[in-house]
Formats: C-alpha cells, sequence, structure tokens
C-alpha cells in the first residue's frame, strides 16, 4: 500500500488495556481511567524506554472523545503525543476497542457514517500533532466483539444469533474508515487484530462443524480484503499488517471446552502452526497484536510464544513483532475490583506501577537479543 516497507521501533510492542465499552451489566467501563494510563502516560512510557520497548497499542476511546454525533473532542490524547515524542515511542491507535457512544450500535443505520467521521477527524487531529506516519487499527478484533455483543450478550446490543450481522456491519464501518484514512493520509499504516483460535474436533464425526467454526475466524479478514461480501468495497490492498491476538484460552473443541495449557498431552496445536496458516492464506506481513498470561506463568508463556514465533519465522512466516497485552495489569471488565495480576507491572491500592521482577528481567534480555538481532540485519 506503501512505498516503502513500515518499520516498528521495536519487536516488543507495549499494549495499553483501553477497553470503553458498556459491560455485561450495562455500565460504561473506560480502564484507560481505571488504570490511570490517562494521567500517568508519561511515567508508563518512560517505564516501557527502560524496558527496551519503543512500540505502544493505545485506543482514542471513541465512547469519550465523541460528545455529541460529529463533534468531537481529542485533547486528552494530546499528552500522548508529548511523552511519544519525549521517550520515542511508537503509537498504534485503535479507533474502536469495543466502546462506541451511548447512541449508537454496529447495525444501527448511521454506525458506518459515524466511524468514517471520527477516522476523518482523528486524522486531522494526528497530522496536527505528529510529523509520524499514523499507525491504525480501525475496530479492535472485529470476530471477537460481533461474537461478544451479539451471540454472548457481553455488550451492546446483547443479543443472541445476530453474530454474523454485527461482524458484517463492523467491517462495513471499518472499510470506509479505511477507505477515508487513505485519502486524508496516504503514507498511514492500517492493521487488522483479529482473534487467532483453532476449534478442534472432539469426535471423529465432529471434524466437518469444528472445520466450519474454525474458518469464521477468517471472515472479517475475508471481508475487509473483499474476498467475500464485495459490496462492502472490500480490497486486496486495504492492509498493510494483519496482526493476531492468541491467549492461553484460544483453542477449544466443537462443544466449546477449552483446551487447557499448559500442554503436558500435546492435545493444542502448536501456535507456530497456526501463525503458518494464516500467513500461507494472506501473505501479508503479520504482527502478534496480543498475548500475555497471568501470575507465575507470565515467563513461561512468552517464552513458548517467542519460541514458536521463531519456528514459524523459520517457516517463512513473516512476522515483524509481540505485543504483551496488557503491559500493565487491569481489573475485570465485569468486576472492576478483581485484578488479574498479568502484565510487566501490577498495581497497588494508589494505583502505583509495581514491577513483576522476574519477568521484566525476562522481557528486557529478549528485547536487547531482538534490537541486537535488527541492528546485524543486512541493510
Amino acid at each position: 500500500m506503501i512505498q516503502k516497507d513500515p518499520e516498528l521501533n521495536s519487536f516488543f510492542m507495549a499494549g495499553f488495556e483501553c477497553s470503553d465499552h458498556l459491560n455485561r451489566s450495562g455500565i460504561r467501563i473506560n480502564l484507560r481511567k481505571t488504570t490511570e494510563h490517562d494521567i500517568r502516560v508519561s511515567q508508563d512510557y518512560q517505564l516501557l524506554n527502560n524496558a527496551g520497548i519503543s512500540v505502544a497499542r493505545e485506543g482514542i476511546c471513541w465512547s469519550e472523545v465523541e460528545k455529541e454525533p460529529y463533534s468531537y473532542d481529542f485533547s486528552r490524547l494530546i499528552p500522548f503525543y508529548k511523552a511519544a515524542e519525549e521517550y520515542g515511542i511508537q503509537i498504534i491507535w485503535d479507533l474502536c476497542h469495543f466502546g462506541f457512544p451511548d447512541d449508537l450500535f454496529p447495525t444501527h443505520p448511521q454506525f458506518s457514517n459515524r466511524f468514517k467521521a471520527l477516522a476523518e477527524e482523528f486524522c486531522l487531529f494526528h497530522r496536527s500533532h505528529s510529523s509520524q506516519p499514523l499507525w491504525v487499527i480501525p475496530i479492535n478484533e472485529i470476530s471477537f466483539l460481533a461474537w461478544f455483543g451479539g451471540e454472548n450478550k457481553g455488550t451492546v446490543p446483547y443479543t443472541t444469533h445476530t453474530g454474523w450481522e454485527m461482524k458484517y456491519h463492523l467491517c462495513k464501518a471499518a472499510i470506509q474508515g479505511i477507505h477515508r484514512i487513505k485519502e486524508i493520509l496516504p503514507n498511514s499504516i492500517i492493521l487488522l487484530a483479529e482473534p487467532l483460535i483453532k476449534v478442534h474436533s472432539s469426535e471423529k464425526d465432529g471434524a466437518a462443524a469444528a472445520r466450519e467454526k474454525h474458518a469464521y475466524q477468517y471472515q472479517a479478514a475475508d471481508m475487509i480484503l473483499g474476498r467475500i461480501c464485495p459490496e462492502l468495497g472490500g480490497s486486496e490492498n486495504l492492509l498493510d499488517f494483519l496482526g493476531v491476538n492468541y491467549y492461553f484460552n484460544n483453542q477449544w473443541n466443537d462443544k466449546d471446552e477449552t483446551l487447557i495449557w499448559p500442554d503436558p498431552e500435546k492435545k493444542r496445536m502448536p501456535f507456530s502452526e497456526l501463525l503458518t496458516e494464516v500467513y500461507k492464506r494472506y501473505k501479508i506481513p503479520m504482527l502478534i497484536t496480543e498475548t500475555g498470561h497471568m501470575n507465575d506463568l507470565r515467563i513461561q508463556w512468552i517464552q513458548e510464544i517467542i519460541q514458536e514465533t521463531e519456528v514459524a519465522r523459520d517457516k517463512g512466516v513473516d512476522l515483524r513483532g509481540i505485543c504483551l497485552y496488557p503491559i500493565i495489569d487491569r481489573p475485570d471488565w465485569d468486576d472492576l475490583t478483581d485484578y488479574h495480576h498479568t502484565g510487566i507491572w501490577e498495581l497497588d491500592a494508589k494505583m502505583d506501577r509495581i514491577p513483576v521482577h522476574s519477568f521484566l528481567k525476562t522481557i528486557k534480555r529478549f528485547a536487547e537479543f531482538y534490537s541486537d538481532r535488527k541492528k546485524k540485519k543486512p541493510a
């Protein structure tokens, strides 16, 4: 899409939890505020800098910046731009990370128009506050959001059996937003971040059903790339990177039973094989846009992810980076008192950042390795 192959400032990326949706109880959450990242961004970026991480995933929080239909206030994002410049952090922005204004839902007749307008205004804001190309994920995890709100009653519109319809309209909005972004900022870098899953067959006669469910994960990318539903205006040249979000519970069987991790019995498909499957399908440069684990399993998880990433790269997968998500501990969406004990830094009662030293040491070691390898790469 762009003349020069875009590069990330570091192989490791830091994802700051920025969900701002209505939760299962109909309560608006904003985890950027809950974790005080909104007022501690300079401190947080300094921590990243010290850890050898120079890329951050952030969200603009659509529900917060659109004060009324087609009226926007992005001023709360200015400290992010200032801190990024001070500490050399490259930001990947999510325009929609599960949340949208109170009067909207994906199948609303004005949803795509409102999203396109949001994309346009944010491009103008970015252009006035940064000389760097805009890296942007239009709508985070379309497939998950469609399932969460359209099948699982987890957020707006709190329905079941409407997942496909939600996915269709979310892709419609994303496609229109991407076209507008490229019109205003032709050198912008567009990413898609979708869950990477594996659905296994629990019985021999369940193989067909498992394959069908497994293939659902590709529908959003296929729509945006114009491979299905061409009436939406998708095209093969709309994406610069394909991001995959992968966690310990992303493999299950056709009975919706999660395959446990760690996996001593080797029932799960190796992560490297899943990455290879996706890359062969799309042949688009890839990122792991979210991954992480909790408590004492954090180090073991990231070591396995890195090992499997190296296997995939040796097989020819063009994978450019790994995003640790969340980089700072976060509470549960439906119980803001229940923290997950994840990330490099946990939070105390005062919201101070408490490093998990063993994990931080591991990440710094790998960050130095990838930095040295990049320096040695032939021009």
